[in-house]
């Protein structure tokens, strides 16, 4: 199988622009997951402002 150097730099872009993508979507979970123990953490802090005014 013969392949040309734009097949090879094709499939070299290719595999980068889905290692990016991998990436982008890891850091975009990543920053949901902070947010979603930031909103439990605020959350749970009212509860217990709530309770020690009771």
């Amino acid at each position: 199988m013969n392949f040309s150097t734009e097949d090879l730099a094709r499939a070299q872009v290719s595999t980068r622009l889905v290692e990016a993508q991998h990436c982008r979507q890891g850091r975009r979970l990543a920053r949901v997951i902070r947010s979603g123990r930031r909103a439990e953490q605020v959350a749970q802090q009212a509860r217990l402002a709530i309770a020690r005014t009771l």
